[in-house]
C-alpha cells in the first residue's frame, strides 16, 4: 500500500497528465487564477477522488502541494467526521479564488458538525472568499442538510440581509444565492425569504437592490410557488410523528 507521500506525487502526477493548455487558459474566464493550475476538468477530479477514496491524512497532504486541482481534489477525498474547525479556518483563510469554498462546501463541509458555526463566523469576516464560503455553505445547506428546522435558516436570513450591501461580486452572488435556496426550501422559509428579498429590493443601494430583485423573482414565479404547494416540511413530518 501506497505511503501519503508517495499517493500526492502520484495523484500530481496523474493530475498533471490530465491537464491541458486550453482548460487552463479557459480557467481566467471564471476568475480563477491559473498560475498553479494544471488545467483539469471537475469531473476528471471527480473520477481520481473515485480511484483514491477518502482519506483525511492524504487530502491535509494534497492541501498542503497549493496547486489549484490538488485542493478541489480534497473536497471529495477528505472525511467530513475528521475534518475540524480549525482545519476550515486554516483552509478558508488560503481561498484566492470562488470555486474553492463553493466546493468545498457542497462536497464536503456542509456534511461536517461544524457547517452551521461556520456560517455565522465566517459572515462576519472580511476576506471576500472567506465571506463567500459563509453563504456558500448557506445555500449547500438549504440544499441538503433535511434534518435542520427553520429556525437554523430563519437566522440565516438574518445574515444575509446583513451581508447584502456588500458590494463584492462573489460575496454578492453568494448572498443571493443562499437567499434563494433557502427561500425555495419550504413555504414558510419562502414567505420569509420574500419579506427580506422586497425590504432589499427597495434599498437605494445598489448591491442590497440587486440581491432583493434577483431573489424576487425567483421566489415568486409560479413554479416555485406550485413546487413548495406540494412540498411536505421534513421538520412538520418529524413533529406529527412524535
Amino acid at each position: 500500500m501506497k505511503g501519503t507521500e508517495e499517493q500526492v506525487q502520484s495523484a500530481l502526477a496523474w493530475l498533471k497528465r490530465n491537464g491541458t493548455r486550453k482548460n487552463r487558459e479557459g480557467m481566467a474566464r471564471y476568475a480563477i487564477p491559473s498560475d498553479k493550475a494544471f488545467g483539469v476538468s471537475v469531473s476528471s477530479i471527480q473520477k481520481l477522488a473515485k480511484q483514491l477514496g477518502r482519506n483525511h491524512e492524504l487530502a491535509l497532504a494534497l492541501w498542503e502541494t497549493g496547486w489549484y486541482e490538488a485542493r478541489m481534489l480534497t473536497a471529495y477525498v477528505d472525511e467530513p467526521a475528521r475534518v475540524t474547525p480549525a482545519q476550515m479556518d486554516r483552509w478558508a483563510g488560503a481561498f484566492d479564488n470562488w470555486a474553492l469554498p463553493d466546493t468545498l462546501c457542497f462536497a464536503l463541509w456542509d456534511r461536517t458538525p461544524h457547517a452551521w458555526a461556520k456560517v455565522t463566523q465566517w459572515s462576519a469576516k472580511r476576506g471576500e472568499f472567506v465571506k463567500r464560503a459563509a453563504f456558500a455553505m448557506l445555500w449547500s445547506l438549504a440544499v441538503h442538510d433535511k434534518r435542520a428546522g427553520n429556525t437554523q435558516f430563519m437566522e440565516g436570513l438574518d445574515l444575509i440581509e446583513r451581508a447584502a450591501a456588500d458590494e463584492r461580486n462573489f460575496v454578492k452572488k453568494a448572498v443571493n444565492m443562499a437567499l434563494r435556496a433557502v427561500g425555495k426550501r419550504n413555504a414558510a422559509l419562502n414567505k420569509a425569504a420574500i419579506a427580506v428579498a422586497r425590504r432589499l429590493a427597495e434599498s437605494t443601494d445598489p448591491a442590497p437592490r440587486w440581491v432583493g430583485k434577483d431573489a424576487l423573482r425567483e421566489l415568486t414565479s409560479p413554479s416555485v410557488t406550485r413546487r413548495l404547494a406540494k412540498r411536505v416540511d421534513p421538520a412538520d413530518l418529524r413533529s406529527s410523528n412524535k
